[in-house]
């Protein structure tokens, strides 16, 4: 038969899955490799385990409960610095852009929402569930609307006889609305190729492509190659 306090552990674990269930959910959506299993696992791993801490006197049977002086906090600090390994699972680099910050992110979260249900700190999990749910689905929302710059790390490749002088590039690239951030030269193959290596600023992400189809119709050009700089979420 199931008592008061077990119905309570019930309880915490079941809001500890559904939390972690609902943020996984988002992140499934948006094809991210830790999505709805991973966040769920981890939400109700780290209630399971503050679970264990706070309700010692139901398994430590053998000693009286004046001799049990386990820390709880000592666990969760034990959780929180473990999920970094699973957090840092999930950030990956793909060429110069880095990936799977807000993933991680989400999952450390998440782990500390495992703790707050574990112990029963029923107000403040709720509401950090709904700033998690609004900060991953509302704020993604927000950001698409926002002006801002969107950086590009670039290259331009020409045979070295034909490489046009910074200036003459500076004016092509303000044509589709860039402007240079940065730039570094480079002598290739043997001197037979020269090339441009930029960070360019826009802020419409649409004039990449209207960039990519105008250069790729430039005689002179040997290569390009323009890869977007940042985090993706």
């Amino acid at each position: 038969m199931l008592d008061a306090q077990h119905g309570t552990i019930l309880i915490n674990l079941v809001l500890a899955w559904l939390a972690g269930s609902l943020i996984g959910l988002e992140r499934t959506r948006h094809g991210r490799p830790a999505g709805f299993r991973t966040h769920a696992l981890v939400c109700l791993a780290s209630a399971m385990l503050m679970v264990v801490t706070v309700y010692q006197g139901k398994w430590m049977t053998n000693l009286p409960l004046e001799a049990i002086t386990t820390d709880p906090t000592r666990m969760a600090q034990g959780i929180m610095t473990g999920i970094g390994f699973l957090g840092a699972g999930v950030i990956f680099k793909d060429g110069l852009t880095v990936r799977g910050l807000t993933t991680a992110a989400s999952i450390w979260i998440t782990s500390a929402l495992g703790i707050l249900y574990g112990i029963g700190f029923y107000f403040p999990a709720l509401a950090t569930t709904a700033a998690v749910l609004g900060t991953l689905a509302l704020f993604r929302w927000v950001e698409q609307r926002l002006p801002s710059e969107s950086y590009f790390h670039v290259t331009f490749a020409y045979s070295n006889g034909d490489a046009p002088d910074l200036e003459s590039l500076r004016a092509m690239l303000a044509q589709y609305g860039f402007a240079i951030s940065s730039v570094s030269y480079r002598l290739t193959q043997s001197g037979e190729q020269y090339e441009y290596r930029m960070v360019l600023v826009t802020e419409r992400e649409s004039d990449v492509a209207r960039l990519a189809d105008a250069l790729r119709n430039r005689q002179e050009m040997v290569g390009f190659r323009i890869a977007p700089r940042g985090d993706s979420a």
